[in-house]
């Protein structure tokens, strides 16, 4: 059974083919991403399946009655009246329905005719089979899912915003549940938690779905399988993204292999040909020639990704780094006049650090982005930039441009003193060839804008970076280049990103906005995340504390859940250092805190009890009775003494995790040594304290079955 298939395709445009002979199964259940790099066609593949154009050649179908909907990445925004009226449009039908049943019950009489109650039991049958009473808590939870408060639902869909009416869209589409989803960049406009939600959601779709998507880390945890449009064909990887990535390439390297093998061949066989097509092997020279005209030419493999990576972005600082301190902030309050958003933000960026700010949207990360470089004045506070810092600034909205004038200019309002011919070379670095620099600025696409900004940052050698959301509109490999560029760059970078994946290259510390307050967080994003008490299957499962009678379960707190140390609260830090220092000084032998004290009490006098029943076993016991009993003893006192060690050893790693976790959440003045030092301390005792805790869980196991 399928639901929808691309059947040898043909699609083009004026001087541009799409799908050359493309053919691609999609059956229920799947869950698929297309991939490629800008301009190979993804779009134009769910159009083609959408039916919002047709093909030149070949078949596109959803076969039997399967229900498509279709998330078109540049949406043309439609709805009217309030968000849960606009919601609710997909389902006229069913609000028709509800209509009549209301009617009918308005207009019902004690005395009903039997067939108008009839009426009457069938209506309400039939709106409960086809999911009345479930569409508007579904609609609600879904708004909450793309971000969307409760209160929003009585907005008007006029006064939302751009980035909203998309998510407004993105809900629509999802609500609707069809048999196939078809979803074109689903992940604008949402920002990182809302992004998490809708894996959660499709993690849990009963349909199929086939989405393009340049985020990575959401097609990681969303897809099954991944399709690239590979000069204008379908090939289909039955395989998650990071194994896709290694056999894609070990199916280029085996493809060059193969042409470098075909093509020695023939250049040999060529060769006997020319020597001895009029010698004495001549007839084998003709058979040849017959062999080589029916052979089957290789072409030579073209990496399209690689090509599409190719853009020169290399970040100079000129070989001065700036000021050790690089931006001091040590307690400012950001906003605007009237509507402060963030109160009492100590944000100190130190020399070399890449700090990534993430937050939810709206709550002030570019507001913060622009006060700290001295776009904004803080509310209150004071920002100071080091002395010999030069900042580069890539605008989210690429508003440092002028619209009407061409590429040449662009670059030229920047270095006046480059020629026209110089330009050009230059603007060939990053993939504007032939006439694309006369092109006028609002012709470009949003790619093609981001890489003319990263163009112009790179005029001028910069010591200190600052990017909001540079990855957007850049497909895969330019995203690719462009991490490789930031790790490689010396300097101090500032960056503001959704993509999870960039942020795990890219981040050293990150600036976690949570609500009005802003929290420091060393290393990247999934390290953020892993010290979440909620982040991982393990984080806070609670292990089995053994006793004489029972296995009684006690709930350990996670080792990462440590007091959260905003940035400067010094106090949090003394006070955290202080409760450490004295849970270190606790004796060896003691249980780790989080272990119940019924559990130890209970363990206590295992031994004892078993001491006395043994010594008083009656007489008639055999000797090979005795010598069992003894050596079960022998083998619970060993277990329980295993799991006190165990116990002291989790308490002291504990104690020095928290240190080493509240000393890298405080202020580090810049000490990158010490930092990294501490960095590499805290993931051994991770990995220790995991170690010890699985042993404690099995000897306590262990303990529970001697008993």
């Amino acid at each position: 059974m399928s639901l929808a298939q691309f059947a040898d395709v043909h699609f083009g445009y004026p001087g541009t083919e799409i799908l050359t002979g493309a053919s691609l199964l999609i059956r229920p259940g799947d869950r698929l991403a297309l991939v490629g790099p800008n301009g190979t066609g993804k779009s134009t593949a769910l159009r083609l399946l959408a039916g919002d154009i047709a093909a030149d050649g070949g078949d596109v179908r959803i076969l039997g009655r399967a229900s498509v909907s279709y998330l078109r990445q540049s949406q043309e925004f439609s709805g009217h009246g309030t968000l849960i009226e606009a919601l609710l449009e997909p389902f006229a039908d069913l609000q028709k329905l509800h209509d009549q049943i209301t009617a009918i019950e308005s207009s019902l009489q004690d005395n009903a005719t039997p067939s108008e109650l009839a009426r009457y039991g069938e209506l309400q049958e039939r709106y409960q089979r086809e999911g009345g009473y479930e569409i508007e808590s579904r609609v609600k939870r879904l708004t909450a899912d793309v971000g969307f408060s409760e209160t929003d639902l009585s907005r008007l869909v006029d006064t939302l915003s751009g980035g909203e009416r998309g998510r407004l869209e993105l809900a629509k589409v999802l609500v609707r549940q069809p048999d196939l989803l078809l979803l074109d960049e689903p992940t604008n406009h949402l920002d990182l938690a809302a992004i998490e939600r809708l894996e959660t959601f499709l993690a849990e779709y009963p349909g199929a779905f086939i989405l393009v998507s340049h985020d990575r880390a959401f097609i990681r945890a969303t897809c099954r399988e991944i399709v690239e449009l590979e000069d204008g064909k379908f090939v289909r990887y039955p395989y998650g993204y990071d194994k896709y990535v290694i056999e894609r390439d070990a199916r280029m390297e085996r493809a060059r292999i193969d042409y470098e093998r075909q093509k020695q061949h023939v250049d040999k066989t060529e060769d006997f040909i020319r020597r001895n097509l009029a010698g004495q092997k001549t007839k084998q020279a003709q058979s040849r020639r017959k062999m080589l005209e029916k052979l089957e030419r290789l072409e030579r493999p073209d990496d399209q990704w690689q090509h599409a990576g190719r853009v020169a972005l290399k970040f100079s600082t000129g070989g001065d780094l700036g000021a050790k301190e690089t931006i001091r902030a040590p307690g400012i309050t950001v906003g605007y006049p009237g509507v402060p958003l963030l109160r009492d933000v100590p944000a100190n960026i130190y020399r070399g650090e890449k700090v990534a700010i993430v937050g939810p949207n709206g709550a002030g990360k570019s507001t913060l982005l622009k006060t700290l470089i001295g776009e904004l004045a803080p509310l209150a506070g004071k920002v100071e930039i080091g002395t010999g810092v030069r900042i580069g600034y890539f605008d989210q909205k690429l508003g440092q441009v002028n619209e009407d004038g061409t590429l040449i200019d662009e670059i030229r309002s920047v270095r006046a003193d480059l020629s026209p011919d110089v330009v050009r070379t230059y603007l060939a670095k990053f993939r504007f060839f032939g006439d694309d620099p006369y092109r006028v600025v609002r012709s470009l696409s949003g790619g093609e804008r981001s890489r003319l900004a990263m163009a112009k940052i790179m005029l001028f050698p910069r010591n200190v970076l600052v990017l909001d959301e540079p990855t957007n509109h850049l497909d895969i490999p330019a995203r690719e280049t462009l991490e490789q560029a930031l790790r490689d760059y010396e300097g101090t970078l500032i960056v503001i990103s959704h993509d999870r994946y960039f942020l795990d290259r890219v981040a050293t510390r990150l600036l976690v906005i949570d609500g009005s307050s802003v929290e420091s967080h060393l290393g990247n994003y999934s390290d953020w995340r892993g010290r979440q008490p909620e982040a991982g299957i393990d984080a806070g499962r609670a292990p089995t504390t053994p006793s004489p009678s029972t296995s009684v379960s006690t709930k350990r707190a996670p080792a990462s859940a440590t007091p959260t140390t905003r940035i400067g609260d010094q106090g949090v830090i003394a006070d955290t250092v202080a409760l450490v220092s004295a849970s270190a000084a606790a004796p060896a032998n003691s249980a780790p805190a989080s272990v119940s004290a019924t559990a130890r009490a209970d363990s206590a006098p295992v031994s004892v009890s078993a001491t006395a029943r043994a010594d008083s076993a009656p007489a008639s016991i055999s000797a090979t009775a005795r010598a069992d009993s003894k050596k079960r003893e022998g083998e619970r006192r060993r277990l329980e003494k295993r799991v006190e060690m165990l116990e002291g050893d989790i308490a002291r790693l504990e104690a020095e995790l928290a240190l080493v976790r509240a000393t890298l959440a405080s202020d580090h003045g810049g000490d990158w040594q010490k930092l990294h030092t501490l960095a590499d301390r805290e993931r051994e005792l991770d990995t220790l304290l995991a170690r010890r805790m699985s042993e404690w869980e099995s000897a306590g196991a262990a303990l529970a079955q001697s008993t």
